[in-house]
């Protein structure tokens, strides 16, 4: 990066400078942490006999380890895209109204956890359900690594629960499935033949403001060689939304290019699975106890409110220590 020339190639240097910006965030926390250790050793040796001191160490001690714990999980986000930012989708499955109420509590769980993380969250396209909840919906997640801890939560979701939609209070089995893919940087070489493409251009449907709903301003972009389907509709503008499809559908032809290429991208992805009983990577059930467990990993709490309202990190790390291991 010293060098004069550095900036003569702008695709170049940007990806050095997005390398830098991850090597940093790998290496800095832990000089940082290695530092704090040190000097709570230094404070010890001189505090034996002050009880409130002690107090104090021990309550940095306590966050440190806490630092340490995220370090390690993010030494296990080894792929390609891990530090970039994700694009998710969720998809109600058979079951109507339940479903879509079901799709609607895991939209509202991601959200959770990224807030928490302090990410930011754009939704892209959101469609209603007749009754109740969403359909479907996709949504951009904005941060360091956000890809590397979502592709632990695709996959079909299941809830077991007695639906406030049936009189009889009877228990129900819902379903809902994640997908996840990374947002790709330009600078990725992906082409796509105008020729290849169908674009239809239609008015944006559901809640909205800013002119979203009184305009034909919604895109769905069709590659016709792959059958990709791709919609936005929440930009303010036409070429706002077309803009951002085709933001998705690179992504997504990559992720096809990349299967294609290597069979271990197979392994990151996995195939498509049908949503229903049987293929779910998880099972929340309310009733007729309280149980979350993730199947590939056997992890499992009764807390299930506490992982709805986004605490899902120890799922996604139990993830990743397998998926490393298997690597």
């Amino acid at each position: 990066m010293s060098e004069p020339a550095f900036w003569d190639d702008n695709s170049k240097a940007n990806k050095l400078m997005r390398e830098l910006k991850v090597l940093k965030s790998e290496v800095e926390p832990f000089q940082d942490q290695v530092k704090k250790i040190g000097d709570l050793k230094e404070f010890l040796e001189i505090s034996k006999n002050d009880q409130d001191f002690l107090l104090q160490i021990k309550s940095d001690v306590d966050t440190i380890e806490k630092d340490i714990n995220a370090t390690e999980l993010r030494a296990f986000l080894s792929g390609e895209f891990d530090h970039n930012n994700a694009i998710l989708s969720i998809n109600a499955g058979a079951g109507g109204t339940e479903s879509c109420d079901w799709a609607n509590m895991l939209l509202r769980m991601y959200l959770r956890w990224a807030d928490n993380k302090n990410y930011k969250v754009k939704t892209l396209d959101i469609l209603p359900g007749e009754e109740a909840g969403i359909k479907n919906v996709t949504i951009s997640i904005e941060g360091e690594a956000a890809y590397g801890f979502l592709k632990a939560e695709k996959g079909v979701h299941r809830l077991v629960r007695i639906s406030p939609f049936d009189s009889n209070k009877r228990r129900h089995t819902s379903f809902a499935s994640v997908d996840v893919i990374p947002e790709i940087e330009d600078d990725i070489e992906i082409e796509i033949d105008t020729d290849d493409l169908r674009i239809d251009i239609f008015r944006s449907s559901g809640p909205g403001g800013q002119s979203v709903n009184t305009t034909d301003s919604a895109v769905r972009l069709t590659h016709l060689p792959t059958g990709v389907v791709v919609q936005c509709q929440n930009e303010r503008s036409q070429l706002q939304n077309r803009q951002t499809a085709m933001k998705i559908l690179r992504a997504r032809l990559y992720e096809i290019r990349q299967k294609e290429k290597d069979d271990k991208m197979s392994v990151e992805y996995g195939e498509k699975q049908k949503i229903e009983w049987g293929s779910q990577i998880r099972s929340y059930v309310m009733q007729p106890y309280t149980l979350v467990k993730d199947h590939r990993s056997d992890v499992e709490t009764g807390n299930v409110l506490k992982v709805l309202d986004g605490d899902i990190d120890f799922f996604i790390e139990s993830f990743l220590k397998i998926k490393s291991k298997k690597s």
